[in-house]
């Protein structure tokens, strides 16, 4: 009789905890909710079309719109030879540490630093060019690590994840390609699953994956963290083409991580892009940096309300 007894409380508990576990899981729904309205009427504000995805790192949900669209990459592509060049250093085929001499012939128009170095003399590493790639965008050291890595690895990577919408099609500044339709591509839910897949772990070792995501939060001008607060860490990379605008990247929230990759094309006005591209990273910021400070029970408890009862 005792032990039925303890059987049935034991039941009665599991069965209050799951209850309360569902409560406090549709609360978080509510703020998903609200965060979907409010892209929502960004969407229906921006006059081009807009590809989303968003991916919560702690729980695993998502929110998708357009997923599967194919958009123009523009800059954002670079995401991908960054991480077949870190691949290929994990693997010993190259060193972040190689040396690479500047010279004339590899200069393209908007490469704001090696552009002003001295061709022939000046030497820097493949750690430095991937530096310069995320912080200003130079095309010429993109082009210089393309070179390095291989194009058809670039792609062969990719498919190696599963990502086969995702292609390096030409060089940046390629007129010509890009004429003849050979645009970088990706879509948002498969820049989305390249970045999980770096920030997890499973394209780079610990060493490699930390450094990685160090180099790509090197500060720049980008629109996902243009009206996030100063000291929040984000792993991005842009990407501007006429009518095109995107931004791909991991926002460390404290406690609650996530993926957001964003894509605008058709763009009537590219500003108008930027805009809701900030808008929607602004509105995720606020829900994730929530469910990150808060307790289970949507609680937040402040340094300055410690002593508050």
């Amino acid at each position: 009789m005792q032990q039925l007894l303890c059987l049935l409380l034991l039941v009665a508990g599991s069965f209050a905890q799951t209850a309360a576990t569902r409560q406090q899981s549709e609360k978080q729904q509510v703020l998903w909710q609200k965060l979907e309205a409010g892209i929502g009427e960004v969407d229906r504000d921006l006059d081009g079309v807009l590809g989303l995805a968003i991916l919560d790192l702690s729980s695993g949900q998502k929110f998708l719109l357009h997923p599967d669209d194919v958009f123009p990459q523009a800059s954002s592509i670079k995401i991908a030879v960054l991480a077949e060049l870190y691949r290929q250093a994990q693997q010993g085929k190259l060193k972040l540490t190689d040396l690479y001499t500047v010279e004339a012939s590899d200069l393209v128009p908007d490469s704001d630093i090696l552009g002003g170095l001295t061709p022939g003399v000046t030497r820097i590493t493949n750690r430095d060019l991937a530096t310069m790639v995320v912080a200003v965008s130079d095309n010429s050291a993109t082009n210089v690590l393309i070179d390095r890595v291989g194009m058809e690895n670039v792609n062969a990577l990719m498919d190696s994840l599963g990502l086969t919408h995702t292609r390096l099609r030409r060089k940046m500044m390629d007129v010509k390609a890009a004429g003849e339709g050979r645009e970088n591509v990706s879509t948002p839910r498969e820049m989305m699953a390249l970045l999980e897949s770096i920030y997890r772990g499973e394209v780079l070792n610990k060493e490699m994956t930390d450094d990685f995501l160090k180099m790509l939060s090197t500060h720049k001008e980008s629109f996902l963290p243009r009206d996030l607060p100063d000291d929040v860490r984000v792993a991005n990379k842009p990407g501007e083409l006429e009518a095109v605008r995107n931004d791909s990247g991991i926002v460390f929230a404290k406690n609650r991580p996530y993926v957001i990759c964003a894509m605008t094309t058709y763009l009537r006005n590219e500003r108008g892009g930027e805009q809701a591209i900030t808008k929607i990273s602004a509105l995720a910021y606020r829900m994730f940096d929530r469910l990150g400070r808060a307790s289970e029970y949507g609680r937040v408890v402040s340094p300055a309300n410690r002593s508050k009862p």
